[in-house]
């Protein structure tokens, strides 16, 4: 390995950290690298720091691919990188920093790559994309067009038919495999399912419009051909992945052949932090990493955790030694013990949220901000009853993990008016617009677009179609909205306000709320602010939209400071100083549906780990008792009993402290004396931990 010469802007860094930022760069050859960053670890401001040190030793920016899982974090991985580049630069950093033109999703990279090379695959640059809620229609519309809506025996549904495709795709796995193991009920299905995607895929090819999956799959066909494999793989000189642990087959498989030897491929991750199997994808993309290569890749271990105490590291790494298969690493901190993170045993669910509240108010009491502390659980619907005590105290909450902001209704019918515009090929956006014009129904959009289909000119065609029976002058205003649209007279941003304009009307008339969705309609346009062009803002905001902040549509009104509750999924990379973590109980983590096979049960654990080292100095695990069950058809109503999760055995106790909800009071001096108890407190108190 090269010796580290003293440079100051890498001074902050700790010695594994700067091995990781230097390798290969003085020699001008950089082998393939995995940096196994342990949760906590700086990886982020690591993997700037590699960015900007090859910037500085002379790199061009324009030749660096960094590739990450949100564009949020492409963004500010880049204004970490000027800020690292201007202490060696000065002012020139921003040019260099602004010539990082290459960072973002897989999705948003493969976006921009098959634009770039359309004319050399055959497919037209100006294709729009859907996301899933489009797809599944869209996939929804082939399946009844096959017949498969109206079979006698109950066919998948069109989100568990898209489901199934997705996962055919991105694991790379035939289809009589992935429903024999994610699908079961669905195997006998499986013609029928063959002529569902062929079907599916001739449509969108058809209206020029790819899926999510299809942004990968494409990039990967590019990449079967040896010389645009060549020619994409040689417009890079360092291609870096983040989260790599995040990564599916079909990824792994692009990224192996843009740099099939490894020259100048970095890729940075945690395998115990590998928990969205339910997405394809696959922890055996990072532990196989180092012997995809020969000489195998070199792996540098970030251990030394900045954000947790060390009580808190113990139990956390107590929990994942248990894992079957990892990379050995052990996460330390120079900062002192704290408090043992406790183990909360609770009567039921109203008491795990009474607990839960009344901990929270002791916090803020104590100068712990709301916004300070979050309540994590292994599904959204476990909140439920902390949601309702958490409304009864009046304690402000944003949660994490539900609905999505572009989920929402009328965003996503502005949104259909603009791909519309984009594409009028796009099948799945006219239905939803024709249809909220009054008096159109499924039967009258479906002539519209029938007729726009069989025209070269589907604009033209969209104003000689014949008006819907029923759509009075409604129908000349979509018209007349479509073509200043389509013009680009507006100019962009202005044109969503023009898409606006056009829809409220039909928005009072749908909805009883439409004052509150307006104010969401208000905020798209801020965003769509952001973007360049309206071609990008549908591509990009398809790709990355922004998460809700609540189950509510769009951003609701808040008190400055609030509660978090998340989803375990939705908390990873994020961290509180003081962390809940719901229904510590077996059935819950490891949930039932993900206790089948020994993977699912490893991914169970690893999500445990990932709840645990979002804490910095309180961590709480609540293990309600008894869950009551309703409707059960054999029992009825009743109370069900809980085991602690099985990924705290009895051996890792001694790594936390153990207490009841609520607590035991002492009986009050002017209570009148009684023979005897009534009940035995204390036995019930010592039966808790059997």
């Amino acid at each position: 390995m090269n010796a580290i010469t003293p440079i100051s802007y890498l001074d902050t860094l700790n010695p594994a950290q700067r091995r990781a930022v230097i390798h290969g760069v003085a020699s001008n050859f950089a082998s393939p690298l995995l940096v196994i960053a342990g949760a906590g670890s700086g990886k982020t401001n690591t993997l700037a720091h590699r960015v900007a040190h090859l910037m500085v030793s002379g790199v061009d920016p324009r030749r660096i691919l960094l590739m990450t899982f949100s564009r949020r974090a492409a963004t500010e991985m880049a204004r970490r990188v000027e800020r690292i580049a201007r202490k060696v630069l000065g002012d020139g950093a921003g040019v260099l920093a602004d010539a990082l033109t290459w960072a973002g999703t897989f999705h948003g990279i493969g976006a921009r790559l098959l634009r770039d090379y359309a004319d050399q695959i055959g497919l037209d640059p100006a294709f729009t994309i859907h996301d899933r809620e489009d797809a599944a229609d869209q996939m929804n519309l082939v399946r009844h067009e096959l017949g498969f809506s109206k079979t006698e025996a109950r066919f998948p549904t069109k989100g568990t038919c898209l489901s199934i495709y997705s996962r055919c795709v991105n694991a790379e796995m035939p289809i009589e495999d992935v429903l024999g193991r994610s699908f079961p009920w669905c195997v006998a299905w499986v013609a029928e399912l063959r002529d569902l995607f062929a079907a599916y895929v001739e449509a969108k090819q058809s209206q020029n419009v790819l899926d999510y999956d299809d942004l990968l799959l494409y990039w990967a066909q590019v990449m079967a051909d040896p010389d645009l494999a060549a020619d994409i793989g040689g417009r890079f000189d360092h291609v870096m992945v983040d989260e790599y642990q995040d990564t599916n087959r079909l990824q792994s498989s692009i990224l192996l052949a843009m740099k099939p030897g490894g020259h100048g491929l970095t890729v940075v991750g945690d395998d115990a932090q590998s928990i969205y199997s339910f997405r394809a994808a696959t922890i055996r993309n990072i532990l196989d990493f180092p012997a995809a290569f020969s000489p195998p890749a070199e792996v540098i271990t970030l251990d030394q955790n900045y954000r947790s105490t060390s009580a808190i590291l113990a139990a956390a790494n107590g929990v994942i030694d248990l894992a079957a298969e990892r990379f050995t690493k052990n996460l330390w901190t120079d900062r002192a013990a704290g408090a043992a993170p406790q183990l909360v045993h609770v009567r039921d669910e109203a008491d795990q949220a009474r607990f839960i509240a009344e901990r929270v108010l002791e916090n803020r009491e104590a100068g712990s901000t709301l916004k300070q502390q979050a309540v994590l659980f292994r599904a959204s619907h476990h909140s439920g009853p902390l949601e309702v005590e958490l409304t009864r105290r009046n304690i402000p909450f944003v949660k994490f993990g539900g609905l999505k902001f572009l989920d929402a209704a009328h965003i996503k019918d502005v949104l259909a008016l603009l791909r519309f515009v984009e594409n009028p090929r796009d099948r799945v956006a006219g239905f939803r617009i024709l249809q909220l014009l009054p008096g159109v129904g499924p039967t009258s959009a479906q002539r519209v677009l029938d007729h726009i289909a069989q025209a070269s000119d589907a604009i033209g065609a969209l104003h000689d179609a014949p008006a819907p029976p029923r759509a009075g002058d409604d129908w000349q205003g979509f018209q007349t909205a479509v073509a200043d649209l389509r013009s680009g007279g507006c100019g962009w941003p202005a044109e969503i306000e023009r898409a606006r304009l056009w829809y409220e009307p039909h928005l009072e008339r749908i909805h009883e709320d439409a004052s509150t969705r307006q104010a969401d309609l208000v905020q798209l346009e801020q965003i769509a602010g952001g973007y360049p062009s309206r071609e990008r803002f549908l591509t990009e905001l398809t790709l990355d939209p922004p998460d809700a902040t609540s189950d509510q549509a769009g951003v609701p009104l808040l008190d400055e400071d609030y509660l978090i509750l998340s989803t375990i999924h939705s908390a990873k990379g994020q961290e509180w100083k003081s962390v809940f973590v719901m229904n510590v109980v077996d059935g819950c983590i490891p949930i039932d549906l993900g206790a089948g096979s020994t993977d699912e049960i490893e991914e169970e654990r690893r999500l445990l780990y990932v709840a645990m080292t979002r804490a910095k100095d309180d961590l709480h695990l609540v293990v309600p008792q008894r869950f009551f069950t309703h409707g059960q058809s054999s029992t009825g109503d009743r109370h069900v009993y809980a085991n602690r999760t099985r990924f705290i055995p009895n051996g890792l106790l001694g790594h936390f402290e153990r207490c009841a909800w609520p607590r035991i009071a002492t009986a009050d001096a002017g209570r009148t004396p009684s023979n005897g108890p009534r009940i035995d407190v204390r036995a019930r108190m010592r039966g808790m931990w059997r």
